[in-house]
């Protein structure tokens, strides 16, 4: 009989673990891969390096691997694309409980879209597997882990936009290029710098001389045609390269004045020494103790008594 009830617990206990597998056999699985550029997508390089660590952990977790989805040529600034679209789709249908990637920056560079894909997948019990920073939310530990990691990968983000700009800003304060170079100025002979354009600094000032004549945008065009100006393209002047240039120059106005201001800037000469004012303050007086005085007085009185009797 002990035999007989042994052997059925074992049965048991293997068919407990078989359904356990099979459960795990059967969890379906998307993977996700992104790349920023077309370039990148074209080339497919890094695409399939990612589906390839997808694939990989995908037989690690037993899991069935439904599909991949690919983002190519999209940037992880907003969840406002094709692939993750569809993605949030089969999340949303209960058609899928792990979503494996390659790397966290591939679903997302923003810790605010993080937290609500995060949000959005623990409602509807989907699992987030990231391959290289080996996190999985399935725990409460790996989602603390994930949002902490996301926080420092937005800031490093935030630091590097940070320090581009003023980069940019100090070359642009040195008249060094920085991006197309603006019309009536050319690259100078050191490859670096800056400089005016006389043609095109010429083709400014017609254009400044009749707007202020009060000429439309389309009839400076033509008349900049007429005279046989070009653009820097070597093609015929359009309102739009009128409105473009003008904005230029509208630009240039404003800021003029600032910099001559401080350019122009003197310093207030000193003003010269008139004579010397009397002051209105009352001189001071030098008080003396008042009972001191009465004391004195009284005894001068006396002395004064004493000698009037004397000589009498």
């Amino acid at each position: 009989m002990a035999r007989g009830g042994s052997a059925l617990a074992g049965i048991a206990l293997l068919q407990s673990s078989a359904l356990m597998a099979q459960h795990v056999i059967d969890m379906k699985t998307i993977g996700y891969v992104r790349v920023s550029t077309d370039k990148q997508a074209d080339r497919g390089v890094s695409l399939e390096a990612q589906a390839e660590k997808i694939r990989a952990m995908a037989v690690v977790h037993n899991a069935e691997l439904i599909d991949i989805i690919v983002d190519g040529g999209e940037s992880a600034k907003s969840l406002n694309r094709p692939g993750m679209a569809r993605l949030l789709a089969l999340v949303d249908a209960g058609e899928v409980q792990t979503v494996i990637i390659a790397k966290l920056d591939r679903l997302t560079r923003s810790v605010k879209d993080l937290c609500t894909l995060l949000e959005r997948f623990e409602r509807r019990g989907v699992a987030l597997v990231s391959v290289a920073e080996s996190l999985d939310t399935g725990s409460a530990a790996g989602r603390l882990v994930l949002n902490i990691m996301t926080a420092v990968s937005q800031w490093e983000r935030e630091a590097i936009g940070e320090r581009t700009r003023d980069a940019m800003s100090h070359k642009r304060t040195n008249g060094e290029r920085v991006g197309n170079i603006q019309f009536g100025y050319r690259l100078g002979a050191d490859g670096k710098h800056l400089e005016t354009d006389p043609a095109e600094q010429a083709v400014l000032d017609e254009i400044r001389r009749l707007r202020q004549s009060g000429h439309t945008l389309r009839g400076i065009a033509a008349a900049l045609n007429h005279r046989g100006h070009r653009t820097r393209r070597g093609s015929a002047w359009r309102l739009e390269h009128v409105a473009r240039i003008t904005k230029q120059v509208a630009a240039a106005r404003r800021a003029k004045p600032k910099s001559a201001r401080k350019a122009g800037k003197k310093a207030k000469p000193a003003k010269k020494a008139g004579p010397a004012k009397k002051s209105s303050a009352k001189p001071k007086v030098h008080r003396t103790n008042k009972k001191a005085d009465v004391i004195a007085m009284m005894k001068r009185a006396k002395g004064g008594l004493a000698d009037r009797k004397h000589r009498g």
